[in-house]
């Protein structure tokens, strides 16, 4: 009988942290924070050393003690929006509208649910005065509605739209998530989730910040619902990357550059202000005000050219957040953080404790 011989593969095994399972991990559900530290930086905060390859336990208020003078923070001023929209339908069934984005005054683009039944032309009421029609389907399975209200429609989100809690917090709204999931330098409404890591910031710890000699510069992303949706294929690269709108002004691209004229370092509050900066810094490293769509997916490898230091929060598995975290700390280091993070008990995700990489 013939004997069959396999000969060895020439192809290369691939690198860690360049497939999508490399960024699985296991999560126990009672690590995933369904309301927030009380004060606000009372959070834990994970300290991540590059140059040495350590871990340590701080607290978020520390942040101050670790942030050299002469540095700049840069923090993305977004502010939530009531998109979540809850009512019935023409049938007397129960529906949602999560509203992603306005196309023009009346007209949004959003999610719904349930998709099937709220076919173009059907109607939702979700107040007396309020009602949502259904236009017609996008090329992405969004939905484009018009909404109803003999009044002020932005007035009308407000009064009577709910907080787009992540799906991940397995709780309705609250009166207190109006103020908690909102950062407190929150300035332009227009995301439909908080840019979580600034949530651990109180005046008190900008006060100490700002004293120490620490600049603040602010820029916008608006966050949209795709931040939370996972990596499907296992090759990174086939995912296609949600666009969200994002703006650094001359001010802040002036005082960045300036800072690191002179050697200061820029440290970056969250993934949304990485993503708007890597998005509007040329190869040279000189940040550019612009106003954009951006739809960059920061993964290993990337040479980050306008941020030195990264404060972020916990993320999802397999999600483009982890996967930037990676990009900027290494993807066996990022790995290990979260390791250590899960074996110290740490509060993950929107509402959880907090990393830093320095």
């Amino acid at each position: 009988m013939a004997e069959h011989f396999h000969a060895p593969s020439d192809a290369p095994a691939p690198k860690p942290g360049s497939r999508t399972s490399d960024y699985d991990y296991e999560l126990p559900e009672e690590r995933i924070a369904q309301r927030p530290a009380e004060p606000r930086d009372s959070s834990r905060l994970l300290v991540v050393d590059r140059a040495n390859a350590t871990i340590a336990h701080r607290t978020f208020r520390d942040l101050a003690e670790l942030i050299p003078a002469g540095d700049a923070m840069v923090v993305n001023t977004t502010r939530v929006f009531r998109a979540r929209l809850l009512g019935v339908r023409e049938s007397g069934g129960p529906a949602e509208i999560l509203l992603l984005r306005p196309v023009d005054a009346q007209h949004y683009e959003a999610m719904i649910h349930p998709g099937g039944k709220l076919r173009p032309g059907r109607i939702v009421t979700i107040a007396p005065d309020f009602r949502v029609e259904i236009i017609e389907t996008t090329a992405r399975h969004t939905r484009i509605v018009k909404l109803i209200t003999p009044g002020d429609v932005a007035a009308a989100i407000e009064q009577h739209g709910h907080i787009p809690l992540p799906p991940y917090i397995d709780r309705a709204d609250e009166p207190g998530d109006s103020a908690r999931y909102q950062t407190v330098y929150a300035n332009q409404s227009g995301s439909v989730a908080a840019p979580t890591a600034g949530l651990h910031f109180t005046p008190e710890l900008l006060a100490r910040l700002e004293a120490r000699g620490i600049a603040r510069f602010d820029v916008t992303l608006h966050v949209g619902a795709g931040t939370f949706r996972p990596v499907q294929d296992e090759d990174p690269a086939a995912h296609v990357m949600h666009e969200e709108w994002c703006e650094i002004s001359a001010a802040t691209a002036a005082g960045l550059n300036a800072t690191r004229a002179r050697g200061g370092r820029i440290w970056a509050v969250g993934t949304t202000s990485v993503r708007t900066l890597e998005s509007c810094t040329t190869e040279a490293g000189v940040v550019q005000a612009l106003q954009q769509n951006t739809d960059i997916f920061l993964r290993p490898p990337y040479t980050f050219r306008a941020v030195d230091h990264l404060v972020t929060n916990f993320h999802l598995p397999k999600s483009t957040l982890i996967m930037l975290v990676a990009a900027f700390g290494g993807y066996d280091l990022t790995m290990q953080a979260y390791r250590t993070a899960l074996a110290e008990q740490y509060r993950f995700y929107s509402y959880g404790d907090a990393m830093v990489l320095l």
